[in-house]
């Protein structure tokens, strides 16, 4: 049996996040260092490290910009392609949701949907720091 919030867990939710959101593709749950912790059904381990990597790597440019232009923290980052959407939202301490989506998504009711399910399990999104896992002997 798994704990709570384990990536199993994590996955029922994303699962259920993409199927009730016309146009989403995917979702995955990720460290603020970009590391996969879950991802929803029909995503292969590498298309959700990747993901993940990049969705770290633009929340933490926007986190900077947020810091050196005053715009305070960052909720939420969209990124629109020619065909898709990617929206990344902090979700608890130390990890982030994203979703991409189609370029038929409805932008404004997935960016709700994601911050509903983040309110309600953002418990359960968390991420300890590496210097929390060592203390811990997480390592």
């Amino acid at each position: 049996m798994q704990k709570a919030g384990s990536s199993s867990d994590l996955g029922w939710l994303l699962d259920d996040l993409v199927h009730r959101l016309p146009h989403a593709r995917s979702a995955v749950v990720l460290s603020a260092d970009g590391l996969l912790m879950a991802s929803s059904k029909g995503v292969t381990q590498d298309d959700g490290e990747h993901l993940a990597a990049v969705a770290a790597g633009i929340q933490s440019l926007a986190k900077g910009a947020g810091t050196r232009f005053g715009g305070g923290p960052v909720r939420q980052t969209i990124v629109e392609m020619q065909s898709a959407f990617m929206l990344v939202t902090v979700a608890g301490k130390g990890a982030c949701l994203a979703v991409l989506a189609g370029e038929d998504a409805d932008v404004g009711l997935i960016a709700y949907e994601m911050a509903m399910l983040v309110t309600a399990m953002g418990h359960h999104l968390t991420s300890p720091s590496r210097t929390e896992a060592a203390a811990e002997g997480r390592t």
